[in-house]
This record gives structure tokens, sequence and C-alpha cells, in this order.
């Protein structure tokens, strides 16, 4: 929350759990390469890790991504090298371990295109109505992912499903070039502008 001016963020409404019809939750890139260690880490992310967990301790279906890049991943000609395939920094930080029931590992910043997500929406998309997505980081792999999500449901023409990206659930990196609270409000305010349900929290 620290990352964006209470006076935004207080714009966007509360949703209740009980408003939401079969949600599921998505938690993106919660793994110690964003949070913890590595060159595109920021510890700052940790701020959205009892929300998370506060939601996820709701009993709600969720599905964890992380990356998991090949050592010369075409994505490493955009960012330094990261969450290498099968270093630490790939794993869901130990705070929400526990919660992990289901994992996709994605090769690039878009959740969507991953292999495991595209036979989620082959065998399962059909069992939810509301999906939750949370993580880092907020204008890159969370933005990306709800568009696209929300561009596949609109060629459907599929108005039973909605998406909804909790304020206090999402984070993105600071560096000298790249500023958090400029990145978060622009993420947030683009993706209310296409439809995405962006609300201050989900409780």
């Amino acid at each position: 929350m620290a990352r964006r001016v209470k006076e935004f963020v207080d714009r966007y409404p509360i949703v209740s759990l009980q408003d939401l019809k079969r949600p599921m939750v998505f938690v993106v890139d919660m793994n110690n390469g964003f949070l913890k260690q590595g060159a595109l880490h920021d510890r700052g992310i940790m701020e959205c890790v009892k929300p998370i967990e506060t939601l996820l301790q709701q009993q709600i279906p969720s599905i964890f991504f992380t990356d998991a890049h090949h050592v010369q991943a075409m994505e490493f000609d955009s960012y330094p090298a990261h969450c290498v395939e099968g270093t630490l920094e790939c794993e869901i930080i130990d705070e929400l371990y526990p919660y992990v029931k289901s994992k996709i590992e994605k090769h690039s910043t878009n959740a969507f295109v991953s292999e495991g997500f595209e036979k989620f929406l082959i065998e399962d998309v059909y069992k939810y109505d509301d999906y939750i997505i949370t993580g880092c980081c907020s204008d890159i792999c969370i933005l990306q992912f709800a568009m696209t999500l929300k561009a596949y449901f609109n060629e459907l023409e599929d108005k039973n499903k909605r998406i909804f990206v909790p304020i206090n659930c999402i984070d993105t990196f600071h560096s000298d070039d790249h500023d958090a609270g400029y990145w978060n409000e622009f993420a947030i305010s683009y993706m209310k502008a296409n439809g995405i349900h962006v609300v201050s929290c989900v409780k």
C-alpha cells in the first residue's frame, strides 16, 4: 500500500467474498526471484504477502504461477537473467508455500500463454466465474495476464466471467528507472479502463 497514494486507492471499492460467484484466485510470481533474491527482486513487494495469505485462508481454489526460464531464455534480451529453472528463485516464497495446491510454470511475462494455463482453459475454466488476480508485477505480468484473460472472455461473449484485481494484493518493483508508485497507478488505471474490476481489497 505504501507505493500507492492513499487518496488514489480510496477511489476503488471494497468487494465482499459473499458477492463473488464461484471464485478462483491466481497468484502470480510471488517467488524468491522477485521478492527475496536475484537481479529483479524487490523486498518491498513483501507488503502484498499478508493480504494474499488472508485471501487464500478463505479456502478459495487457487493457482500459483512462477517464472521458470531456460538459461538462454529470449526474455533475457529484455530483462536481466532471473528465475532460471531449477534454482531457488523459481520457488514460491516460504510464507505462501503452504497454500500451493496447484502451480504452473511460465516462460514469459504473460501467464495466459503458458502451456499449463492453456490446459486450464480447456479443462477447468467453466468451473469458475469470478477470477481474482494477485501478485507481481502489476504493470507487467499482472497487467498482461488480466488484459489477455479479459480479451479471451470478450471474444467468447461470456458475460458470466469477471476479473477482479485487489490493489492491496499487487505491487511492482522499484528502481531508478522504474518508479513503483507511477507504474502501479498506471497499471491500475489502465486495467480499470478496460473492464477489469479493480478494487481496493477483497474481504
